[in-house]
């Protein structure tokens, strides 16, 4: 077990919440149940649930200098997370989510990312002893693809193993996968990885398990090492040295998605740091993420320990 601290590079955002009967179709105006702010941003997320789940988290990134900043900050200390590469931007927005919320627990985001846009890889330098010391890394997309890089390529150089969760998904430099240990998109985000690989080696559509594979083994052949396929509803999809493999999800009460995959990741990075082999930390990921779409919300949702259900048992995978 490592008593190194995951070390997250990424958003923080404040979420406008609004729950509805169904989402907006476009010129429609939907009259909203409730209004909520609350604390988000995929890397605050993601911290959140790693740190419910008993990991030492820091955290860098930026906020700007606004109510709204010093209330995701101190979000994230009452969680216990460390902030001391945490930087306030004069002058700019924090990051703005709005987020509708449907009945059956659907979701659909606009993202003014506002200050999270100002990490830079001067911030990152600012880090980098501690990104190098650190028993993982955990990044998204939510922040500059320059800085996130640099990041990586710090751990990369250190043998610190990289965990990197490609959302909004966008194509990435020949040199970024082949440094990321776990690939973590969505069904989505895994086709339009794939589809922008060079010569098109995949590219299928989103919409079902075969179209998944196929992105996900392209993204192994362009050297990405295990890639972690989150389907929803459908499980997950794991593609490494062995070959590709369907699990199935946890059965799980619908109220809300916002944050699934964040809670499934924090998940996944708490229980690899832990030792977990990877087909037990999956299955730790996969009933994180079952308990946070049975409640509302982003961080309010990240389980803590004792609120998950035992594993049950899962075809072996590789360590």
């Amino acid at each position: 077990m490592s008593t190194k601290p995951i070390v997250i590079v990424g958003s923080i955002n404040m979420d406008l919440v609004v729950r509805c009967v169904h989402l907006p179709r476009p010129g429609e105006t939907v009259v909203g149940r409730d209004f909520r702010v609350l604390p988000g941003g995929k890397g605050a997320n993601q911290a959140v649930a790693a740190a419910r789940l008993g990991a030492a988290v820091e955290f860098v990134g930026c906020v700007g200098d606004d109510p709204f900043g010093a209330q995701t900050a101190a979000a994230l200390r009452a969680e216990g997370i460390a902030l001391t590469h945490l930087r306030s931007m004069a002058g700019v927005a924090t990051g703005v989510a709005i987020v509708l919320v449907e009945d059956t627990g659907e979701n659909s985001i606009a993202l003014a990312p506002g200050a999270n846009h100002a990490l830079s890889i001067e911030h990152i330098d600012a880090a980098s002893d501690l990104i190098a010391g650190a028993g993982m890394l955990v990044c998204q997309l939510e922040s500059p693809l320059a800085a996130v890089q640099h990041a990586i390529g710090i751990a990369f150089a250190a043998d610190v193993p990289v965990l990197l969760n490609p959302a909004p998904a966008q194509a990435l430099p020949d040199a970024l996968l082949p440094m990321v240990n776990l690939l973590v998109p969505n069904e989505g985000e895994v086709a339009v990885l794939a589809a922008a690989i060079p010569g098109k080696i995949a590219g299928a559509a989103m919409g079902s398990a075969a179209n998944a594979t196929k992105s996900a083994s392209a993204l192994r052949m362009r050297g990405a090492g295990t890639v972690i396929v989150t389907l929803g509803a459908d499980g997950v999809l794991v593609a490494d040295e062995k070959g590709c493999l369907q699990l199935p999800a946890y059965a799980a009460r619908t109220l809300d998605t916002t944050g699934a995959g964040d809670a499934f990741v924090g998940a996944l990075a708490a229980a690899r740091l832990e030792g977990q082999d990877l087909h037990a930390a999956i299955d730790f990921a996969q009933r994180a993420a079952a308990f946070s779409v049975e409640h509302r919300g982003a961080q309010a949702a990240m389980p803590r320990r004792a609120d998950l259900p035992s594993a049950r048992a899962l075809p072996g995978l590789a360590s």
